[in-house]
């Protein structure tokens, strides 16, 4: 009640409305269970992930995305420069299409993580603030756009429609794209292919630029660990990568800006490298994975690559 009272005053709502609608959350234990890390010593493996989302159902229902928004996606990558491709990886590996937005009430999703967020998780304090920031959001953006707090659906995290947004993310970067005048991410495929590359252009995205390039790691041990301690943040020139013993392909070799060495783990089998471009940077600021990244770039690319082949 005291945070229904702050967000209230900082948000200039009636504090009466603010309280009834957060009175009217549940307790949701799968979510407290959920945003959980994995067990340690739980291997990640690229090639079981991938397997999830390169397949023939997505694929083909990509596909079928494609040709029907055909325009709408032209005119987001001639808008924000993002690939059409990207952004089609973006919504088959989040809701494929539309079709798996989660069925969770937001409301309870977001008042659970943000007042019962699991102890045992090693970034609580900071993760519970997180959604409780979300929370205001959800309840301000609700507010103005008059809907009933307990109505909308979504991930056991409290993500949105086809694209999945936070709420904050919503009110930041979901536009109306379709030109009906309201911004719909439930309902119109317009606005969330509009919102996706308008999220990714206000993430560093630049147009032209691929995504990674082929790359194997040469050098000693200890070159390595040098390559791979910033992550996935592009920190290294081709030179210096280079130098320290990666081995680029002939593209990667003339890129221009800083690139990273991403390692993707295979179980007990050798892990996959890519070397990671500032685009690639840009889509794991959709969801902070190396994984998901390469999800999207490679469904993406298997949906246009099919839909090359149905081209008459």
């Amino acid at each position: 009640m005291q945070f229904a009272d702050d967000v209230a005053a900082r948000r200039d709502l009636d504090p009466a409305w603010v309280r009834q609608a957060i009175g009217q959350a549940r307790l949701l234990p799968v979510a407290q269970r959920l945003v959980l890390p994995p067990p340690k010593g739980t291997a990640k493996n690229w090639q079981a992930y991938r397997a999830r989302f390169i397949e023939p159902v997505r694929i083909r229902a990509g596909l079928r995305f494609w040709q029907a928004h055909a325009a709408a996606l032209a005119r987001a990558e001639q808008e924000y420069g993002v690939n059409a491709a990207v952004i089609v990886g973006i919504l088959g590996v989040e809701t494929l299409y539309g079709q798996q937005m989660g069925n969770f009430r937001v409301l309870d999703a977001l008042a659970t993580l943000a007042f019962d967020f699991p102890e045992a998780h090693p970034r609580a304090a900071e993760r519970r603030a997180f959604f409780q920031r979300e929370l205001e959001q959800f309840l301000s953006l609700v507010h103005r756009t008059a809907q009933d707090p307990a109505a909308p659906r979504g991930s056991f995290a409290g993500a949105m429609g086809w694209p999945q947004f936070m709420p904050s993310s919503w009110v930041r970067y979901a536009i109306d794209f379709d030109g009906d005048g309201r911004v719909d991410l439930f309902t119109s495929p317009q606005d969330a292919i509009g919102s996706v590359a308008h999220y990714l252009a206000a993430h560093g995205w630049q147009p032209g630029m691929p995504t990674h390039y082929a790359v194997q790691p040469a050098g000693t041990p200890e070159q390595t660990e040098e390559l791979l301690l910033p992550d996935i943040l592009p920190s290294f020139s081709a030179a210096r990568m280079q130098a320290l013993g990666a081995r680029l392909d002939a593209a990667g070799q003339q890129h221009a800006g800083p690139l990273a060495l991403v390692e993707l783990q295979n179980g007990a089998e050798p892990p996959s490298y890519v070397a990671g471009t500032e685009n690639f940077y840009a889509i794991t600021r959709y969801n902070w994975s190396s994984y998901y990244a390469m999800a999207v770039i490679e469904l993406g690319q298997a949906v246009q690559a099919e839909r090359a082949a149905a081209a008459p």
